[in-house]
């Protein structure tokens, strides 16, 4: 976590003043000055969560050689022996042991500095370590598709599994659209998307880099996100040949994208904004979106995850920004919002239309929330691992499935809130899809380059 721009203690040079004939060294405001700098505070092992009993190390840059640094959480100093000294090149270091009885949760450790002062929170996230369960429950099977994979979609019709992927930042170069058999997880076929257009200051752009997957079985389409030139393209399920790209800035920063087979449509989510952008699913046409407003006072919607039921004609977004949850009527177009307590950094979002119920995990907060829609209430509210990133409902078991990015594993819940299985995915569980017929799809990513289960299809069919 990193925190903003240091701020300087409170008073600045008003209260720096002495009295007249009072020594500078005698007082207790000292020199302050304005400097931006970041501090973080994560694990020892990149991509690790911090659990109890774990190691930490708190860092900064961009600070004033020479500062002195020292770390509080509450009354207690965690460098007691004596103030960090900031190095030529602007940096520190503090490794710090996370004690068994230590509480889970965003907890805030306070840096000050001196010479000058200057004073700033960091957030140090300890994450709930949940046991491995349940596996005796499932049938699960496992391989390697490509780098990079990001989400996964079933066709029924095709009984084929889609997978999109991309590597590294912008200017992304590798990316693919990969379409696999759902039986033998065999590679049927793949495909690259095409080269986007320079930028408006003539930089290159990379490929139309695809992240988010849905499927239309009554076309016969794949349509993906391009989240770097917010945008979709949509494919032929049969070769993978292009149908359509949108051009950029068609969906701002698109995330997932859902089809309604019913009615013919496809919603995209535009995450930093309230807008889930609506298409028809056989003219290709964009339709008039769908706008959500947060309830919060001054609050800006960020879209999420979706979810759709075809059969009720219910949709359902999250907001990352202000952790509320949108139920959308897509038969009235009527839109309810719901206050989510308990969620920092909704991501995820599932809905249960049997029961009226919403799943949304949260990567901050760590945990899973089940919300009755109707009553628009919280009802239970369960930690399932570290940076729980996506949900999916299977009707069939009658459960959520949670992918659990930080802690590498698959957390199952039930309607009632209960843990009924927590499964070993490899690392970073990125995503995954119930398809209707009691499997889960999912894909993660690899941990660095020599990660054995890193960027794997899983297929988890639940024991009969």
């Amino acid at each position: 976590m990193f925190s903003k721009a240091f701020r300087p203690l409170i008073g600045a040079s008003a209260l720096a003043l002495t009295l007249a004939g009072t020594a500078s060294a005698e007082t207790v405001f000292t020199p302050v000055s304005e400097f931006t700098g970041r501090i973080s505070a994560a694990s020892t092992e990149r991509g690790v969560p911090v659990y109890k009993g774990s190691k930490v190390v708190i860092s900064g840059e961009g600070l004033i050689p020479g500062q002195e640094i020292t770390l509080m959480r509450g009354p207690h100093v965690l460098n007691s022996a004596a103030p960090l000294v900031v190095d030529a090149g602007g940096k520190f270091t503090f490794d710090l042991d996370i004690d068994a009885e230590a509480a889970t949760g965003l907890q805030p450790v306070l840096v000050i500095a001196e010479k000058p002062a200057a004073a700033e929170v960091v957030t140090l996230k300890i994450s709930p370590e949940v046991p491995l369960s349940g596996a005796e429950k499932f049938a699960i099977a496992n391989g390697p598709v490509t780098r990079g994979l990001y989400q996964v979609a079933y066709s029924k019709a095709s009984d084929a599994v889609f997978v999109t992927s991309a590597v590294g930042r912008p200017p992304v170069k590798q990316s693919a659209l990969t379409k696999l058999d759902a039986n033998t997880l065999e590679q049927l076929a793949q495909v690259s998307p095409e080269a986007a257009p320079p930028r408006e200051n003539g930089e290159d752009a990379g490929l139309f880099a695809l992240y988010g997957v849905g499927v239309d079985d009554v076309n016969g389409t794949v349509w993906a996100t391009n989240t770097r030139q917010d945008t979709l393209s949509v494919y032929k399920q049969s070769d993978l040949s292009l149908v359509k790209q949108f051009a950029p800035g068609t969906v701002n920063h698109a995330r997932d994208v859902v089809i309604d087979e019913v009615n013919g449509r496809a919603y995209a989510s535009a995450t930093r904004t309230g807008n889930i952008e609506v298409f028809d699913t056989a003219t290709l046409e964009q339709l008039e979106p769908i706008v959500i407003t947060s309830a919060e006072r001054g609050g800006e919607w960020s879209a999420m995850a979706l979810d759709i039921d075809t059969a009720s004609g219910t949709l359902v977004n999250v907001s990352m920004s202000t952790d509320e949850l949108a139920v959308v009527d897509l038969k009235t177009g009527a839109v309810k919002v719901i206050a989510l307590p308990g969620a920092k950094g909704a991501a995820g979002v599932a809905y249960d239309a049997a029961e009226g119920l919403a799943f949304v995990v949260s990567q901050q907060s760590d945990n899973v929330l089940v919300v009755d829609v109707a009553k628009g209430e919280v009802i239970h509210d369960l930690a399932v691992g570290a940076q729980p990133l996506n949900v999916t409902w299977d009707a069939v078991s009658k459960a959520a499935y949670i992918a659990n990015r930080g802690a590498g594993t698959i957390t199952v819940v039930n309607g009632k809130g209960e843990i009924v299985a927590n499964l070993d995915a490899g690392n970073s569980t990125n995503q995954l899809r119930a398809d209707g017929q009691g499997r889960i799809w999912a894909v993660n990513k690899a941990r660095g380059e020599d990660d054995p289960t890193g960027d794997n299809l899983w297929r988890l069919t639940p024991a009969q």
